[in-house]
């Protein structure tokens, strides 16, 4: 099963199989991770980075998803990629001698999700290889609106901007919080079935954030139509396309969010 987005900003992890540089880590950003393992694996001239050319083949076992820009994606893709580097990360010790590369980087990560600004954003932990998957470690689990995922992802294609424009003047919505019209592409909606609630996504944003002006970024709020308490990375996969691929499943050692899909 590969899961569809309506749009795609991802910092992955590559891990190499050759045997003469197995276990290697390599850590990237790409908006089509389809595209972008096979431009590794076919080397640097086919638009293959560097570092993992002529020495593949190399798997994409790896991706956090859901940055709200390049920009923040390619931050996020720096710091992992320098962790000793990076103020936020001055906590994260270094690799120890009984550390593979792998379980490394997956110490790096899982702390990056755990501080600012990463924290807030809602992002996804994506397992692309089930023999890889590792699980947050105690006391390394990120916030509860940050859930672990397993399986393929890639962006869904973008309709026509002529279609997207005619289907808007068939039935405009109308904002809940302001009453203006909203467009498909700032469209909020609720993911409880019997809620109609239509917002723009600033409006909803704004309503989440009442006494908390110090950011920018909600976690969680009030959905304005049917009031129950919702969680903002959840709203965020639901425009998305992607909830519906997500399960509450709590245990005593992660009490976290995970995604059991099957292949």
């Amino acid at each position: 099963m590969v899961l569809e987005v309506e749009s795609l900003f991802g910092v992955y992890m590559l891990y190499c199989t050759n045997p003469k540089f197995k276990g290697r880590i390599y850590i990237g950003f790409t908006v089509n991770p389809e595209r972008r393992i096979g431009q590794h694996n076919a080397g640097r001239h086919r638009g293959g980075a560097k570092r993992t050319s002529g020495r593949g083949p190399w798997e994409m076992v790896l991706i956090i998803h859901g940055f709200p820009s390049d920009i923040a994606a390619l931050r996020f893709e720096w710091a992992w990629q320098n962790p000793h580097s990076s103020r936020r990360l001055s906590h994260v010790t270094r690799r120890s001698k009984k550390e593979s590369s792998l379980q490394f980087h997956w110490r790096v990560v899982s702390n990056m999700l755990r501080v600012m600004p990463w924290s807030r954003l809602p992002l996804t932990t994506r397992w692309l290889k089930q023999e890889y998957r590792m699980d947050f470690e105690p006391g390394l689990q990120p916030p509860l609106h940050i859930p672990l995922a397993f399986g393929s992802i890639r962006a869904r294609k973008q309709k026509p901007k002529d279609v997207e424009e005619e289907q808007e003047e068939k039935g405009a919505d109308i904002c809940l919080l302001c009453q203006g019209t909203v467009k498909s592409a700032d469209k909020m909606t609720c993911f409880h079935p019997l809620c109609h609630m239509t917002s723009h996504l600033i409006c909803l944003a704004k309503h989440f954030l009442t006494g908390e002006a110090a950011h920018l970024l909600p976690v969680e709020g009030e959905c304005p139509g049917c009031r129950h308490s919702v969680l903002w990375g959840s709203l965020i996969r639901h425009k998305n396309g992607c909830y519906g691929d997500l399960e509450k499943n709590t245990t005593s050692s992660q009490n976290h969010w995970t995604d059991e899909l099957q292949f």
